[in-house]
């Protein structure tokens, strides 16, 4: 792969034709025993573009332990070269990766093998288990019923086993090789938001990424596929090639209003705050190199401690020296003891919330875990409006849905 480092490609990157992308940084922020990278990936040779506020999506490859393993357990010689044809009649591809190829490539570069399998595959792999009652476990796994159902969440969703844990947790199931990876999903890229603005950075990528590592219900330590990969790249070596990851740019709605004078709110907590480096990049630039006015600049940060895993503390506090940042909310969960999170500032500035989206007519940006945090923000906002705007609880649903139609309410969130 790294030969290609020299071959200037002008086609158009995307999905289909991702760029083989340098790494040039990857330095660890955090000072506890968790781990958060901040990546800069070079985009010189590629003329890819980018704005703040974008994604950055990357194919990662999987762990050969878990590669190797699924070779140990179905006895398969993952040298072995075959052909995989699509059966899809719809589909435009002759194959649904490159072929002819390995068991080994398929399986590292092509094929999702850490996701819990869906019930389609346990009953196809269910015919292969000459134990019996291994082969009653699948098969109820895979009924539409409420037993099966609550089986299968049970056995596969809530230990979250993988199809490599469910083959060594039923021995008997050895299907072949071949006919398993005719099931398995494809291996997706993964969309990171980008952390920097192409107004200091053009030449370069920035993502802020947590290392995902747990250990679940089975004793078992599961790792996220991107992030343990880009782990492992964690030594850019002087001299050395770089070590190179397979990139395109995803565009988004996700942007600064036009006006630097419009003010903002931006609520990230943890990577939540990736976007809005970008974004405070993007009014630095505006007030130093344009001489513009700026809005009021209101950013929310939250973490569990401040001596930890306060994410570029050093240029958050710079920002707000330089007046880049109007006021700096911070949250640290776990530094007292009672948590304290970005939500319990948000109900305090109620005031001067309302003063930003009421009557300046400013912009809300949220960042983050969709599932708690930003519904709980939502519904902050909305009591609100309720509140400081003297509106009915329909009103002010009303004055957000408006909001959000004219993007100045956006979230960029994942669950």
């Amino acid at each position: 792969m790294s030969s290609c480092l020299h071959i200037t490609d002008y086609r158009p990157f995307d999905q289909k034709n991702p760029f083989l992308a340098p790494i040039i940084v990857n330095r660890e922020l955090y000072k506890g025993p968790r781990s958060c990278m901040h990546i800069e990936i070079d985009i010189r040779n590629s003329k890819l573009r980018y704005e703040a506020g974008d994604h950055v999506a990357i194919y990662p490859q999987n762990d050969t332990k878990l590669v190797e393993r699924i070779g140990q357990l179905l006895n398969a010689n993952l040298d072995t070269v075959f052909i995989l044809k699509n059966l899809d009649e719809d589909s435009s591809k002759k194959h649904p990766f490159p072929c002819p190829t390995t068991y080994r490539t398929a399986l590292t570069y092509y094929l999702d093998i850490t996701s819990t399998p869906r019930t389609h595959v346990l009953k196809e792999i269910a015919e292969y288990c000459s134990d019996e009652k291994e082969k009653e476990l699948l098969k109820t796994m895979t009924m539409p019923t409420e037993e099966g159902k609550a089986s299968y969440s049970e056995w596969i969703i809530n230990n979250c086993r993988s199809i490599v844990h469910v083959l060594e947790d039923l021995p008997s199931c050895k299907p072949p090789i071949d006919h398993l990876i005719e099931f398995l999903h494809k291996l997706q890229p993964r969309y990171y938001s980008i952390s920097s603005s192409p107004k200091f950075y053009p030449d370069s990528v920035h993502i802020t990424a947590v290392v995902v590592e747990y250990e679940t219900k089975t004793s078992r330590i599961n790792k996220g596929v991107a992030t343990s990969w880009l782990k492992e790249h964690k030594q850019v070596i002087a001299d050395q090639p770089a070590p190179i990851v397979p990139i395109f740019i995803r565009k988004s709605q996700f942007r600064l209003p036009s006006k630097p004078q419009t003010p903002v709110i931006m609520i990230g907590p943890g990577t939540g705050l990736a976007p809005f480096r970008g974004f405070l990049q993007e009014r630095h630039h505006m007030l130093e190199q344009q001489n513009k006015p700026l809005g009021d600049t209101i950013l929310y940060f939250g973490c569990r401690k401040r001596s930890q895993d306060f994410l570029y503390e050093q240029e958050l506090n710079d920002y707000l020296e330089k007046k880049v940042i109007t006021n700096l909310y911070l949250a640290f969960s776990r530094d007292q003891e009672k948590k304290v999170y970005v939500t319990h500032l948000l109900k305090q500035n109620m005031e001067e919330t309302w003063k930003i989206i009421g009557e300046q007519n400013g912009h809300i940006y949220i960042c983050g875990d969709a599932r708690t945090m930003a519904r709980e923000v939502k519904e902050i906002f909305l009591e609100t409006i309720e509140k400081y705007g003297n509106k009915t609880r329909k009103e002010a649903e009303d004055f957000l849905k408006r909001m959000e139609s004219q993007k100045r309410y956006s979230a960029d969130v994942w669950s």
